[in-house]
């Protein structure tokens, strides 16, 4: 008897037919688009894929890196081994990845990978003066909206404030270097004044006048301390 032959694949001709015919089509499109950007010297730009996602944009909120700081987490006990599945660290739902390091997350959050999973492309819409309008007149109907609208900005006014406070700032710190020099001369002059004081001493308790000869070993000492006479005072005596 003749085998049974169920058990292989059958396919659908006018079906893959069909599909071809569509994407040969899109390709010819494609081509189309391509050289009409180059003959106008811009660059050409494929449609997204799929076709609903949207361009990429900045982030609304500042990255939550410390969330997990000082945590304990209970993970599977496979979940060391590569990146695959939930685990200990950085874990994107999206992609169903667990990275290590803030690095590594923070390149995934950037990567095609995450921008496809996520619904984006991998292209930043270039501003034009219309967007940039049209941004403007938004931002006015909300200050309006807000009830900041009526308050003009006076620029001179501003600048004047910005100026006085920097003239302030300048007067503080100069009058902080006043005062450290003139804490630095009174403690100099301190030093000096005990040390004169303590030289005087000794010479009163010695009965000298001006022409008394100095020890030898006390010149001999303070010659090798770097002292070009010896310890005793430099003033005149009256």
């Amino acid at each position: 008897p003749k085998p049974n032959q169920n058990f292989r694949r059958t396919w659908n001709r006018e079906e893959w037919s069909a599909k071809a015919q569509e994407r040969e089509s899109h390709d010819r499109a494609a081509s189309k688009l391509h050289h009409e950007a180059k003959l106008a010297g811009k660059k050409f730009h494929r449609p997204p894929t799929p076709p609903d996602a949207s361009s990429t944009s900045a982030r609304a909120s500042r990255l939550n890196l410390e969330e997990n700081l000082n945590k304990t987490t209970l993970v599977p006990a496979g979940a060391g081994v590569g990146k695959r599945g939930r685990g200990a660290g950085f874990y994107c739902e999206a992609c169903d990845l667990t990275f290590k390091d803030s690095l590594q997350w923070v390149d995934h959050l950037n990567s095609k990978q995450h921008l496809h999973a996520v619904g984006e492309r991998d292209e930043v819409v270039v501003a034009t003066l219309e967007m940039v309008v049209e941004r403007l007149a938004w931002l006015k109907r909300r200050r309006e909206e807000e009830g900041v609208g009526g308050e003009e900005v006076d620029l001179a006014r501003r600048l004047a404030e910005r100026a006085r406070a920097e003239e302030e700032e300048r007067v503080q710190k100069r009058e902080k270097r006043k005062v450290a020099r003139r804490e630095r001369k009174e403690r100099e002059r301190k030093l000096g004044k005990e040390a004169g004081f303590g030289s005087g001493d000794g010479d009163r308790a010695g009965g000298g006048g001006e022409g008394d000869e100095e020890d030898p070993d006390a010149v001999a000492m303070a010659r090798m301390m770097g002292f070009a006479g010896g310890f005793g005072t430099t003033k005149k005596r009256s």
